[in-house]
């Protein structure tokens, strides 16, 4: 009898292998891991470069979430990313807001409305601040929602 329980421990373990291998090269996750598709192929992403970070350049952001709906600052964070801006801090705002407002702080003032564009358009307000290690500030309001896209867990 130890023999066949071997048997069959050792066939359910291949084929538990061979079903996992042929989902990490198969399944959608396991493709757009391996191949970065360009911006004109990705859901929802804009066709100019507009709503990008310039090329070649750092643009530092912080994402803070002014609303008491949970997650906002962080699926703004990964769109922002997606998008080519360097998202340095995150959490949440002291101020509760309805609407997003978008806050140039350093740089090129061409970068906070990037970021506006980025997040499906905030008003944009000139708050330099150079205690501060970010070049922008995004304050996330409750109206703010994720474009849509592929979903992240």
């Amino acid at each position: 009898m130890s023999g066949r329980w071997r048997f069959w421990v050792a066939a359910i373990g291949v084929v538990a292998a061979m079903g996992g291998t042929y989902l990490l090269t198969r399944s959608p996750v396991g493709a757009a891991a391996a191949v970065l598709p360009d911006s004109g192929a990705v859901p929802g992403a804009a066709a100019d470069d507009s709503s990008r970070a310039p090329h070649g350049v750092r643009v530092r952001v912080e994402v803070l979430n002014a609303s008491r709906v949970r997650g906002l600052a962080r699926r703004a964070t990964m769109e922002l990313r997606d998008r080519g801006f360097d998202v340095v801090a995150i959490g949440n705002s002291g101020e509760l807001r309805d609407s997003t407002l978008v806050l140039h702080r350093s740089g090129d003032k061409e970068w906070a409305y990037r970021v506006a564009r980025a997040v499906g358009g905030a008003t944009v307000e000139l708050r330099p601040d150079s205690s501060r290690y970010v070049d922008v500030s995004v304050l996330l309001g409750a109206t703010w929602r994720p474009p849509p896209g592929p979903f992240r867990p």
